[in-house]
């Protein structure tokens, strides 16, 4: 399968640059995945697409403030370092720009020196393995130095990097965030429940995967970085439970997503407690095990979100789609609209 059948074009004015105010407030495409049918609708009107007995499961993983900005300490050239997974202690795998200028050996200092690295290892893309050196808290240095790892294509200064969290973020680890969830509020999520709708959470993440483009020309070429997950006993048990009553499992975001697919294809369509790492690629063709709907953000052209989501509703269903978006002047990528997919 060709990487160019999920081409599609998008006026750049359509690229959200900057986080609604209110922001339960973003518009909501609800496409039927059988039929193609769309309904356009407010994030706010969610709750009249869940039935009680559905569960909706939410991501918590917290973006670091993992993009530094420091030194070279031999020539004080300037470099750009991108943290996206610790490796064990203060080993972390990082994104580099300009990558050509550091080297294994190359020290480089954020801060004033108060936090130092060590290239440990090159890797292609720009990637970098580092040994961190400091005093004190690492995390309490990286509140203190780090911004917010914003994607390339949002221009615009952050006012507020809150905003670049859910509300429910708390297990802190991920280079990016899982922005489907952006646009819930802590009250929305509790007028859900007192329908009669199944909350809970379980964590990814975001690595490397996320700033990867796919360079390959054939689908079934291109490799995922793994990611780190975990799933409680709780969430397990209800997952199952639901899925036994007849309930709908609805995931927020493609991270949530591939999560709940990749336990549920190794333990047989049920849900097990646990950690591991995953490199599912889900792409049009793929049986899913898991989840029975998708709220989900418009997503990039030719990238492995697109061909996920076209994995659940049907390639020509979600080209449709996203033309309508473009039409309707749908706010597209992580500070956009969003999609219900059931």
């Amino acid at each position: 399968m060709k990487v160019d059948m999920f081409d599609f074009d998008l006026p750049e004015e359509l690229i959200a640059q900057v986080p609604l105010k209110d922001r339960s407030s973003s518009r909501l495409m609800v496409l039927n995945k059988k039929t193609g049918a769309i309904k356009h609708e407010r994030f706010s009107h969610l709750i009249d697409y869940l039935n009680p007995g559905d569960c909706l499961v939410l991501n918590d993983t917290k973006v670091l403030p993992a993009r530094l900005f420091g030194i070279k300490s031999d020539t004080g050239a300037k470099v750009e370092v991108l943290l996206l997974k610790q490796v064990a202690g203060d080993c972390w795998e990082t994104l580099v720009k300009p990558a050509k200028r550091v080297k294994v050996g190359t020290e480089i200092t954020f801060g004033d020196g108060r936090l130092k690295a060590i290239c440990t290892r090159t890797e292609e893309h720009g990637g970098r393995l580092f040994e961190f050196h400091y005093e004190g808290i690492f995390y309490e240095i990286l509140d203190s130095l780090g911004k917010m790892p914003l994607p390339p294509y949002i221009k615009e200064q952050l006012e507020d990097q809150d905003r670049y969290q859910t509300v429910y973020a708390r297990e802190r680890g991920s280079a990016a965030a899982p922005t489907a969830g952006l646009h819930f509020t802590n009250e929305m999520l509790e007028t859900i429940k007192e329908k009669g709708v199944y909350v809970t959470f379980i964590t990814l993440h975001v690595g490397l995967g996320t700033f990867r483009p796919v360079s390959v020309d054939s689908i079934e070429d291109h490799d995922m970085h793994a990611e780190f997950y975990r799933m409680s006993e709780e969430t397990s048990s209800l997952l199952n439970e639901v899925k036994n009553n007849g309930g709908r499992i609805i995931s927020v975001g493609t991270t949530s997503t591939r999560t709940l697919e990749t336990i549920a294809v190794e333990n047989d369509g049920v849900f097990k407690a646990g950690s591991g790492w995953t490199d599912i690629f889900i792409f049009p063709g793929y049986k899913f095990r898991a989840i029975d709907g998708l709220i989900t953000n418009f997503h990039l052209p030719m990238s492995t979100l697109i061909m996920l989501v076209s994995a659940l509703a049907g390639r020509e269903n979600i080209l449709h789609a996203y033309e309508t978006a473009v039409q309707e002047k749908y706010r597209f990528f992580s500070f956009g609209d969003a999609m219900l997919i059931i």
